[in-house]
């Protein structure tokens, strides 16, 4: 079986999952999924991702997974005894063949919110398998030692740091293993950690993560009013960790209507943002300014990357900013799935919460994920954005 136990995930669907349980245990939400390479077909491989569905929501966490997690210092002690208790319900997900490969995701919040990355990766290992079932790992073990050549070799690599943030789209589970021992033990400076908590207990690494965009998102529903939801995120987030897992996402409503709720006080709560769609060098210019223009001095906050780099680009950033700012990056596919073959971009993203509809309006062309014309025209009306 491709996913062998509930940890073999991101943590910050455990950071995300906590804030779930201690502050909206009742929110009802919809995911569903979304394959945004054309001339994919993956309606053939729907009785496969069932089968392994069958074996996920058989899983229950270990308790050796569990102490691992509770010394964490942000994961709290009531929220362990839960996933003591936690497995996935294979009632709240359905795979179809339509027009095309569907997958919905529909329930609980507390109860769903843990399915969208090991979802994703038996979506992606399942075709790769399929399509490439005699892989080149010989060409893949090139490529990835050309990064890392390529990191080793810069003239200034002492403040470059990237974090493996792969596993949703990662050609397979035993790949995404070799990528992080071979960081871990010749990238050793310049590699943070991995975001996937399985993969961060094996090998002693420092699992990597804060939030979502699915968190900003259900708050559109779950706030006060629509207009103040980023603030009444950020604000929740803030009363759950008191400090830590202080890196703010800054685009579910684009980038310029995070930063007008990104105020004095956010700013400096927070640790710095996270960029992950739109242009890498405009984003930081941005926000270097907006930190400036509020006598922030911005070389005390942190500024990470994670929008579709490789490592060139990833460099090219650093360079750019580092002697300004804090900077780190998080790489997926171009690590985990980077063995010549073309990837896919596959996602699953929330749609409703709470029976409204929910948006995610990107700074990329393309990442829009919503159906409801009326709602999608009001959050761009109510957040001022053309």
């Amino acid at each position: 079986m491709i996913i062998q136990s509930l940890i073999d995930t991101d943590l910050y669907k455990f950071t995300m999952m906590q804030v779930v349980l201690h502050h909206f245990p009742q929110a009802e939400v919809e995911y569903r999924f979304k394959c945004r390479t054309e001339g994919v077909d993956l309606r053939g491989y729907v009785e496969k991702v069932n089968v392994e569905l069958d074996n996920l929501c058989s899983l229950r966490f270990t308790k050796e997974e569990l102490e691992y997690l509770r010394n964490l210092r942000f994961i709290k002690d009531d929220f362990v005894e839960f996933l003591r208790l936690f497995q996935l319900n294979r009632e709240y997900i359905k795979v179809s063949a339509n027009e095309e490969m569907e997958i919905v995701i529909q329930g609980s919040w507390l109860h769903t919110i843990m399915f969208e990355v090991p979802v994703l990766a038996i979506v992606n290992q399942i075709y790769f398998a399929d399509q490439h079932y005699n892989p080149d790992y010989a060409e893949g073990e090139r490529r990835l030692f050309d990064k890392i050549d390529l990191v080793k070799s810069h003239p200034d690599n002492s403040k470059f740091m990237v974090s493996d943030f792969g596993t949703r789209r990662r050609f397979s589970r035993e790949w995404q293993e070799k990528v992080i021992v071979s960081l871990k033990d010749h990238l050793a400076d310049n590699f943070a950690g991995t975001s996937n908590v399985y993969l961060a207990k094996k090998y002693g690494l420092t699992p990597i993560g804060t939030m979502a965009h699915e968190f900003l998102q259900a708050a559109q529903a779950l706030g006060p009013r629509l207009r103040d939801s980023q603030k009444f995120a950020l604000e929740t987030w803030a009363q759950e960790y008191r400090g830590d897992l202080g890196i703010a996402l800054s685009d579910v409503v684009g980038f310029d209507a995070f930063l007008r709720d990104f105020d004095l006080y956010f700013a400096k709560l927070f640790d710095g943002a996270r960029q992950d769609s739109g242009d890498p060098f405009e984003w930081g210019e941005k926000l270097i300014a907006h930190y400036e223009n509020m006598r922030i001095d911005p070389k005390t906050k942190r500024m990470v990357f994670s929008d579709g780099l490789d490592f060139p680009l990833a460099l090219r950033i650093y360079d750019r900013f580092h002697q300004r700012c804090k900077v780190a990056f998080g790489i997926g596919t171009n690590l985990t799935n980077d063995l010549g073959y073309e990837p896919i971009q596959i996602v699953i993203k929330m749609t409703r919460c709470n029976g409204q509809p929910v948006a995610k309006i990107s700074d990329s062309p393309g990442k829009l994920m919503c159906k409801d014309e009326g709602y999608l025209a009001y959050l761009k009306s109510v957040f001022y954005i053309k």
